[in-house]
């Protein structure tokens, strides 16, 4: 599915669906897709997640510390949602790589 995408627009492309997702959730997803497995790509995904949010296209509804290892044991996890900006970048992003 992902292609020749790049990771960001993968991103914002399945929080499109308006619903909100933890970090936890999504890197994953995205490390099977790309196959990327390592803790390295793990965490470089996460960090995309992060300026995404920092350029407003994703909002941090919810965080909470990774107490049982879901991600990463002592890490704060974030659960995102998309907001407007990001909703109309994700589409145009989208449709520029059907």
């Amino acid at each position: 599915m992902s292609g020749n995408r790049p990771i960001k627009f993968r991103i914002l492309e399945i929080l499109l669906d308006g619903k909100e997702h933890w970090n936890y959730e999504i890197v994953p997803q995205i490390q099977e897709e790309y196959g990327m497995k390592s803790d390295f790509y793990r965490d470089s995904i996460n960090f995309d997640i992060l300026e995404l949010a920092s350029g407003g296209m994703l909002k941090d509804v919810e965080q909470k510390i990774d107490e049982e290892g879901i991600y990463k044991k002592g890490f704060l996890l974030h659960r995102y949602v998309i907001t407007d900006f990001g909703r109309v970048r994700g589409s145009d992003a989208c449709l520029r790589y059907v």
